[in-house]
């Protein structure tokens, strides 16, 4: 019997995990769909129901829902309990729904190596939406002590700071001096999403040694990453984060751990030029 799986969120259209997830589907010979479910909050009920119903297999939940949808879910686990983010939902075999994270594995998998056991690093979180506290847990898990955190409405830091405790806090308007102060800048905003704004800056003063990480796939290179790229700064885009974050999801799905093979890098890269 043929399986429905989808990714529930707003804006959606960028995403690209119906490629990503149909491909896997496909190698696998799983007889099972991925498709985009354009949803706002009123319809978040519906599509629990949904699931809870059957009609889908597993979801993937991204911006603005990741933390809302705990508010639907009849239990979170592992490193949705810790972070309060949600970014995949599975029905288990008593029909429980569960919330999971695979944003933290993700960002481990993809960038944490980078840190080459420098534990005194200093690191930058832009952005407390959604997908920041799988960015904290994750450089906290590495050993990182010295996070600090910056956001356009100050109110989402203090929240933040509740579950973080050593978090420290740095005004919005002091972003484009502080970030001469750091090793590791993590931009885990939607600035610089395709269509979307953008920084109102370059990131002049940054350090030589920075290594600048952009949660966003698409485009693959923003104005950001761009500018530091040519200043010749270590910077990685958000494109392997969201594969393993994927790879880990399709695993709780499907009991496949799928391959990163080099045609599904191509694959997902062509659908962004």
């Amino acid at each position: 019997m043929k399986k429905f799986f989808g990714i529930i969120g707003n804006p959606i259209k960028h995403s690209l995990s119906p490629v990503l997830h149909n491909y896997w589907f496909k190698k696998y010979n799983i007889d099972a769909d991925y498709s985009i479910i354009a949803t706002t909050s009123d319809e978040l009920p519906k599509v629990i129901k949904e699931i809870k119903k059957g009609t889908y297999s597993g979801l993937n939940v991204t911006l603005p829902f990741k933390q809302i949808i705990i508010n639907y879910l009849d239990k979170v686990v592992n490193d949705a309990e810790l972070t309060g983010s949600v970014n995949t939902l599975l029905l288990d075999q008593e029909k429980t729904l569960i919330g999971e994270n695979t944003d933290v594995f993700g960002l481990q998998a993809a960038y944490l190596k980078e840190i080459d056991n420098n534990l005194n690093k200093r690191v930058l979180v832009i952005g407390a939406g959604g997908v920041s506290p799988s960015v904290i847990f994750s450089v906290q898990k590495s050993g990182i002590k010295n996070i600090s955190i910056t956001n356009r409405t100050s109110e989402k830091c203090i929240f933040l700071k509740k579950k973080f405790k050593n978090l420290n806090i740095i005004p919005w308007e002091k972003l484009e001096s502080e970030v001469q102060n750091f090793d590791i800048i993590i931009n885990a905003t939607s600035l610089g999403l395709k269509n979307g704004e953008d920084f109102k800056f370059n990131f002049l003063n940054t350090r030589n040694e920075v290594i600048y990480i952009d949660t966003i796939y698409n485009p693959l290179e923003t104005k950001t990453f761009k500018y530091l790229k040519e200043e010749g700064k270590k910077v990685f885009n958000g494109l392997d984060m969201f594969i393993y974050q994927g790879q880990k999801s399709f695993y709780l799905w499907n009991k496949i751990n799928p391959e990163i093979d080099e045609t599904l890098i191509e694959l997902l890269k062509s659908k962004l030029k």
